[in-house]
């Protein structure tokens, strides 16, 4: 027995010596396979499912542990697991339409990422590689979803990707922000939902340490998926499988979950009113009573934080339909950003011509400043040199002069307004000084004659009881007093006389209100009508050019207007027919306008006046 134990490591140990060389041979003949350029993308994948399949078959079956590690190792050092993902990635044209093998590869990619010993390239291991494999997955699954057969490859990609997080759970984070994973819970399809949740269900089941090692913002992602997986849908087996996952959530977290919970208010209403009759009764009641056991001890705590709770509800809500919309007018919000980059873009453009712009303005203004101070110094050099000898100093001693005197009113000025700001500084400063100390001293005054007043004496202190005599007295003053003060008080009668006279003066008042609004729409329209005619005589044509029919439309339709008119008219072609010695002194013409001179008138003027109304058997 001692020398089969000694002899069987030896066994063991030669046994994986002869596995390594020869999984080495197979994988250094797959690498010279996979540099070939004549493979297709449907050839490369067969051939990686064939041979990563049985290498990690043959490596599962030794009964030493390191050579299935070894095996994951050396498919990352080689290479071979960065190829699975590149040909993973590619379009869905270049695969065919060949989803199978594409769920196969998936899965043993995702197999042969857990256990593997990368050393010391261990940070590039988890921080790039991992990632990447992830969202070649999520990609994967959602384009699974528009096929046919559809079901069973998304639950082998949805396992893979769950038994990736189970010995990763840091990658839970990038799958619950994952573009690919936001459209796969859009999906309408039940079934594409209650995989979602049992692949949540099978990595906490798998790993137990798996949620104590997720931040609380990954947490509550997660809570907050199984919770609007409950509130929208209404089928019994994602039901379930939410409430499931909330109870293994709760068993695992312990505290942790029941502090999160508070986010949901109305979660135990949810539970009790639509998910009872449906074969879940023990897993309902155990969950609500789990969202339940410590509201009796925070009752008092969430009746100040109720409405941060519902706004929280509210904004989660939101979020998802924001992010469901971004989703599905993610076309839309592209052009927006394009156009606002374009936008600012030619704005910046314009900000920066039109400073260039003002710049060169600038610049011009200085040059031509400069070009006409160098003229003026020019022009006076030359006035100098024509004036005498004897005239140079005092001419420049009285524009010295002159300089000073502009320096020093300048400076006066300046002087003078800082002084006078000062003043009103001060002034100010003094007058709320004044109100300060006055209105101390009101409130002052208005305190003392308070403290130092008596207090008022009761009404029944120092009182004696009422005689016959008193009582007597004050009656017959009583009395008085009414008999001197009548009561205002009116009978039925009287009111109802009031009330009649009043109803006849308000119809009077109505009537005659409504008389006066018919006498003021009757002015109203008679102003208007005289603003026409004054519009139409001030847009007249000239006498020279007018015709018969013409005349005849600036008639007045009122009889004592027109004959006015008429009158006037006449009395001044008259008048303009006199010699001007014969209107010197003349202040009434009236008497040459009569109606006798009105026919030789309309004879002399061609009838030009002819028209109107007849009044007292003229015509007018």
């Amino acid at each position: 027995m001692r020398l089969q134990a000694a002899i069987r490591p030896q066994v063991q140990r030669g046994q994986l010596v002869e596995l390594m060389e020869e999984e080495e041979a197979v994988m250094s003949a797959l690498r010279r396979q996979l540099e070939d350029e004549g493979l297709s993308p449907e050839e490369q994948m067969v051939l990686l499912n064939e041979t990563l399949n049985k290498v990690l078959n043959s490596a599962a079956v030794q009964t030493d542990s390191g050579a299935l590690t070894w095996v994951k190792t050396r498919f990352y050092h080689s290479g071979v697991l960065s190829h699975c993902v590149r040909v993973l990635s590619l379009s869905p044209s270049r695969l065919r339409g060949n989803w199978a093998s594409a769920a196969t590869l998936a899965h043993l990619t995702s197999s042969s990422c857990v256990g593997v010993e990368p050393g010391s390239r261990s940070e590039a291991f988890h921080r790039l590689f991992l990632p990447s494999v992830v969202d070649v997955l999520l990609s994967l699954a959602s384009q699974l979803m528009s096929h046919s057969e559809a079901p069973p490859l998304l639950r082998t990609v949805m396992d893979a990707v769950g038994w990736l997080l189970s010995a990763h759970p840091h990658l839970t984070a990038q799958v619950l922000s994952s573009a690919h994973y936001e459209r796969i819970q859009m999906s309408d399809d039940l079934t594409v939902s209650l995989l979602c949740i049992q692949m949540w269900i099978q990595t906490c089941t798998v790993n137990r340490d798996f949620l104590s090692q997720l931040s609380d913002e990954s947490t509550l992602l997660l809570l907050n998926d199984a919770v609007a997986q409950l509130a929208l849908s209404s089928d019994d087996a994602v039901g379930g499988a939410s409430v499931r996952l909330m109870l293994l959530m709760a068993n695992q977290l312990g505290l942790r979950l029941r502090s999160l919970l508070f986010n949901f208010k109305g979660l135990d209403s949810l539970l009790e009113k639509d998910w009872r009759g449906r074969g879940l009764e023990q897993e309902v009641d155990q969950l609500i009573a789990v969202i339940r056991q410590e509201e009796a001890a925070s009752r008092q705590s969430e009746v100040s934080s109720e409405r941060v709770r519902a706004a929280c509800v509210i904004q989660a809500a939101w979020r998802s339909v924001l992010t469901r919309r971004r989703v599905k007018s993610l076309s839309r919000a592209v052009s927006a950003l394009q156009r606002r980059y374009r936008a600012r873009r030619r704005r910046l453009q314009q900000q920066e011509a039109a400073q260039q712009w003002e710049e060169q303005l600038r610049y011009q203004v200085c040059v031509r400043r400069q070009q006409a101070r160098r003229r003026l110094h020019q022009k006076q050099r030359e006035l100098l040199q024509l004036l005498p000898a004897d005239q140079v100093r005092p001419y420049l001693e009285e524009c010295e002069r002159r300089a000073a005197v502009l320096i020093q009113s300048a400076w006066r000025g300046y002087r003078d307004r800082r002084r006078y700001g000062d003043a009103l500084r001060a002034e100010a400063r003094r007058q709320r000084a004044a109100r300060t100390l006055q209105r101390a001293g009101r409130r002052l005054l208005e305190k003392r004659p308070a403290a130092q007043a008596p207090p008022p004496t009761l009404l029944w202190i120092g009182q004696e009881g009422l005689t016959d005599s008193r009582r007597a007295e004050l009656k017959q003053q009583v009395e008085e007093h009414i008999q001197t003060h009548r009561s205002t008080c009116v009978s039925v009668e009287a009111c109802a006389a009031l009330l009649e006279e009043v109803q006849q003066l308000l119809q009077a008042e109505l009537q005659g209100g409504a008389q006066r609004r018919r006498e003021e729409q009757q002015v109203e329209a008679l102003l208007a009508q005289t603003h026409t005619h004054l519009e139409l005589l001030r847009d007249a044509p000239p006498l020279s050019v007018v015709t018969a029919a013409e005349a005849e439309s600036f008639l007045s339709p009122s009889a004592s207007i027109a004959a006015r008119g008429r009158n006037a008219h006449n009395a001044a072609l008259q008048a303009s027919r006199l010699p001007w010695w014969r209107t010197l002194g003349d202040t009434n013409s009236g008497a040459e306008s009569s109606p006798a001179h009105l026919p030789e008138l309309e004879a002399e003027l061609g009838g030009l006046f002819i028209g109107g109304l007849a009044v007292d058997g003229v015509k007018l």
